[in-house]
């Protein structure tokens, strides 16, 4: 079988399968495991899967910018987002981060709160809200995901309590942990996370399973995982071993 051939078909394999392992490709394939391992870095170069120990697994399905992001699965995004808006009581100070789910659940937000945020969208979406107050957290603006990061917006993130945080998740995997495309991106969620007493994930349940290149946090940092599937789906398995609560 030709390289192309190996590397199509180990591609195909991750389309229906979570993971796949140098092994069982080895004798799929009818070649060494250190051919198979080969191919996988070199997919892993061109950005089509994540090498893992042991074997690989695929990226997050993610569209680019926030404004190609904000039209798609709209139902799946206010499911996820009206299980959040169950977590909040008024009163409390809550982070939203960047992306479109988060954006969904501020669109629900109407009670006495203090928001905290670097997403743009959101913030606007919120200012003309008199119930509640809301920060936007200052710092370079990153003109595809329409967030603000850098060093002076992590040092504001440093001066905050926070009861809550909502952060939007690229990539999600129970061995790696929570992870992004972007550098920048992880370095404020970073921040986000170190200044919040409990973290909620918002995401697809696509992006379960996958990884990226930056690491954000270990899994066993999440108190709460929320996608648009049922709880009881036999993809939460492991994160429940890590008690994480699911919605």
């Amino acid at each position: 079988m030709l390289r192309e051939e190996r590397m199509d078909f180990i591609l195909n394999q991750l389309k229906s399968n979570p993971s796949v392992k140098l092994g069982a490709l080895s004798e799929a394939l009818k070649v060494s495991e250190f051919t198979v391992r080969r191919d996988i870095e070199s997919l892993d170069k061109s950005g089509l899967l994540k090498k893992v120990r042991g074997g690989a697994i695929p990226h997050s399905p993610m569209a680019h910018s926030f404004k190609e992001r904000i039209h798609v699965s709209e139902k799946d995004k206010l499911t996820i987002a009206e299980k959040a808006l169950s977590l909040i009581t008024p009163g409390s100070t809550i982070i939203l981060d960047g992306g479109t789910t988060t954006f969904a659940l501020a669109g629900l937000l109407n009670m006495p709160v203090i928001v905290i945020t670097n997403n743009i969208p959101a913030a606007n979406l919120l200012a003309s809200k008199r119930n509640m107050e809301v920060i936007i957290v200052g710092g370079r603006i990153l003109p595809e995901s329409q967030v603000t990061a850098g060093t002076h917006a992590i040092r504001m993130l440093e001066q905050f309590h926070v009861d809550l945080c909502f952060m939007g998740v690229c990539s999600l995997h129970h061995e790696i942990g929570v992870s992004s495309k972007d550098y920048f991106e992880c370095e404020i969620k970073r921040a986000m996370v170190n200044c919040s007493d409990k973290i909620v994930a918002l995401t697809e349940h696509d992006k379960i399973g996958t990884a990226e290149s930056f690491k954000i946090c270990p899994i066993e940092t999440l108190d709460t995982i929320i996608t648009e599937i049922d709880p009881g789906n036999k993809i939460f398995a492991p994160y429940l071993k890590s008690d994480i609560q699911i919605l």
